[in-house]
């Protein structure tokens, strides 16, 4: 493009732009052809003379999208714009999230739901309606061993009654102190039965959480700060269904990992539709652990962690 035809372009992308002239209009102002207004206009976005940035906050980032997709070989990626406040940050991706799973087709019959705070978010942006005949499953453990009350129950309670479908809990800790019982508690009947119609859901639901305090894990009375110090020491970035993992996606303790109750990472890696929600910085290394060792088939994120995984993977 020379200087001519460039100043030209800037020209007409004013006109259209920020004086809403129609593009005939344009025509009859410069003496051309509204076709080689079409094509100045396209060139001008080419060039980056023009940036068109949609700004709602329900908006999304289809080109960090696609690239993601492309990268790591995910089915798909929902990627919002990250907001200029970090309070709205996780309302934004869990409204995406709940947004997604109302839009999937097919709709699925079963779905395997993981706990805490983010799928707590998700479940209350969800609409009454949002499908129908839906039966939601746990698919890790979440009674908890402290006085102060998980939301799973409410979260996979809430997700299903909203579809007109059933729920099916599993009555059972994250993390139990013995093998043992863990293996007593696993050949019981009602939870064999839960576990298997987890294992064989349609589509799962889950997110991840950081090893260090805030984990909903030590928050629950099921791990202490100095056990989650110690798993950090091992290599733990985080968590996902309640088990802690490495930057490879591996298990880092496998004698706690054992005593977890639920889905395995190797049943989570085999599904067909796996649906990982994440956002923040301080989740960036959960994120990319799991989109690089194959635990999710799609990512609902912002725009920062996106680019986070995107840049780090170039």
């Amino acid at each position: 493009m020379n200087e001519t035809t460039e100043l030209l372009s800037v020209r007409v992308a004013e006109l259209y732009y920020e004086e809403n002239k129609s593009q005939d209009e344009i025509g009859g102002l410069l003496g051309i052809t509204r076709w080689k207004v079409g094509r100045l206009l396209t060139q001008a976005r080419e060039r980056g003379i023009v940036r068109i940035e949609i700004v709602h906050p329900r908006a999304r980032r289809l080109g960090a999208e696609r690239l993601l997709r492309e990268r790591f070989g995910l089915h798909d990626a929902v990627v919002v714009p990250t907001p200029t406040h970090a309070s709205e940050l996780t309302d934004r991706v869990t409204q995406a999230a709940a947004d997604y799973l109302t839009a999937m087709r097919p709709v699925p019959r079963t779905l395997g739901v993981s706990w805490g705070r983010t799928m707590d978010a998700i479940a209350g942006h969800l609409v009454t309606g949002w499908a129908t005949a839906v039966t939601v499953v746990q698919i890790n453990g979440a009674v908890s061993l402290n006085r102060r009350p998980t939301t799973a129950a409410n979260t996979a309670a809430t997700i299903a009654q909203k579809a007109g479908g059933q729920v099916i809990l599993l009555p059972s800790p994250a993390i139990l102190e013995r093998l043992e019982t863990k293996q007593a508690i696993e050949s019981d009947r009602t939870v064999a039965g839960v576990i298997e119609l987890a294992a064989g859901a349609s589509a799962y639901l889950f997110s991840g959480g950081v090893a260090d305090g805030t984990s909903a894990l030590v928050e629950s009375g099921y791990l202490a700060g100095t056990d989650v110090t110690e798993l950090r020491r091992k290599g733990a970035i985080g968590d996902v269904v309640g088990r802690f993992i490495d930057a490879n996606g591996n298990i880092v303790d496998p004698g706690l990992d054992e005593r977890t109750m639920g889905l395995s990472l190797e049943q989570l890696r085999a599904a067909a539709n796996a649906i990982f929600v994440v956002s923040g910085e301080a989740k960036h290394p959960v994120a990319r652990a799991v989109v690089t060792s194959g635990l999710c088939t799609v990512i609902v994120t912002d725009e920062a962690t996106a680019l986070a995984l995107l840049e780090e993977n170039a």
